[in-house]
């Protein structure tokens, strides 16, 4: 039977209490300036510098989003006393360069997606965090989203029953360039990486990490998987089916389904939408939830932002609903699709 009404998302509110940080970020790309916007706009953190390899690109991004200091390295950067976390938002090849230049010089971080490329190097930066005792941080956004929060409480309350189905996917269609980052294996190009990471990271959440793993799909000319679709199995009778791609845009929707109730999440199933519940009798009752917050689309990643200030107050190491051996775990899986593609 379904609740008599869906529980209420419990958010890291801005201005509750969280120290005002002072954030600087490396690599002023695109994702870099929705970042920058969502937390000017929504929280009570501050960015006072960014970091670029170009003076001119690093001050042109400074002007736009009213940043004080415009800096040529990420060694200065991270050395810079007004700055108390470091957002990294470089190609993902340099995610580990970076968090462990940020972690020697005591600051936290919070790395963008994928938190590295590999396992291996996903357990060097863990490891090189939990001995300086600052925050490392992945920023995969969505478990820090009101849908999230409302969906791992419906799990924890058994209101799902016991799940046996996780199905989730994410392509869009990116041009077929070479010198596209997606298709650089140099640069951590590739389907799985930069899009199937949301599909694998909402499995690992509702089902923890897999047995088994087992990848088909297809890799393009330039040495990255194109496309694949993952069969994850799991313990206690369950199972995930994920698709990513770079060839063509998929619906980006995910399904988790129980012996008692099945939640549909509305495409894109990673950024703030609605989800239907509904019973798992055929034609039975069905809820469905929308986000009640006035954020939308990238005003999102500022959920991130609160949550990693609360998560410092708290003097916390590592996020609570995301933490570095999961974060670990999720590359092992990916780590394990990918080697499976490439040899085929």
């Amino acid at each position: 039977m379904l609740p008599s009404r869906l529980p209420e998302p419990r958010l890291h509110l801005p201005g509750t209490g969280e120290p005002s940080l002072r954030w600087g970020i490396v690599g002023p790309g695109w994702i870099a300036g929705e970042f920058a916007g969502a937390v000017r706009t929504h929280t009570a953190q501050r960015i006072t510098a960014v970091a670029s390899r170009s003076r001119e690109r690093a001050s042109a991004f400074a002007a736009t989003h009213g940043i004080e200091h415009a800096l040529d390295s990420t060694e200065q950067l991270v050395s810079h006393p007004d700055v108390d976390v470091v957002y990294v938002a470089t190609p993902q090849s340099e995610h580990l360069a970076v968090g462990l230049a940020a972690i020697a010089a005591g600051k936290h971080v919070l790395i963008e997606k994928p938190i590295t490329v590999t396992a291996a190097e996903a357990k060097t930066l863990a490891q090189a965090a939990r001995a300086a005792g600052v925050l490392v941080m992945e920023g995969m956004w969505s478990r820090y989203l009101p849908q999230a929060s409302v969906i791992r409480q419906l799990i924890d309350d058994g209101v799902l029953g016991e799940i046996r189905t996780v199905l989730a996917d994410h392509g869009q269609a990116i041009t077929a360039d070479p010198q596209h980052r997606l298709y650089r294996p140099e640069l951590g190009g590739g389907a799985l990486l930069d899009l199937g990471i949301y599909p694998v990271q909402f499995a690992s959440m509702v089902l923890g990490p897999p047995t088994r793993v087992t990848a088909v799909g297809g890799m393009t000319k330039t040495g990255v998987d194109a496309y694949s679709t993952l069969v994850l199995t799991h313990e206690h009778e369950a199972q995930a089916t994920l698709f990513s791609s770079i060839l063509a845009r998929t619906p980006m929707t995910a399904v988790i389904a129980g012996t008692e109730a099945t939640l549909s999440i509305d495409g894109s199933f990673y950024v703030p939408t609605s989800f239907t519940l509904s019973a798992a009798e055929h034609g039975g009752a069905s809820l469905t939830w929308s986000d009640p917050t006035d954020l939308r689309l990238f005003d999102g990643l500022s959920w991130e932002a609160t949550a990693l200030a609360r998560f410092v107050a708290e003097g916390r190491t590592e996020s609570p609903v995301h933490t570095l051996d999961e974060n670990i775990s999720i590359l092992a899986t990916i780590d394990e699709a990918r080697a499976q593609l490439a040899a085929r």
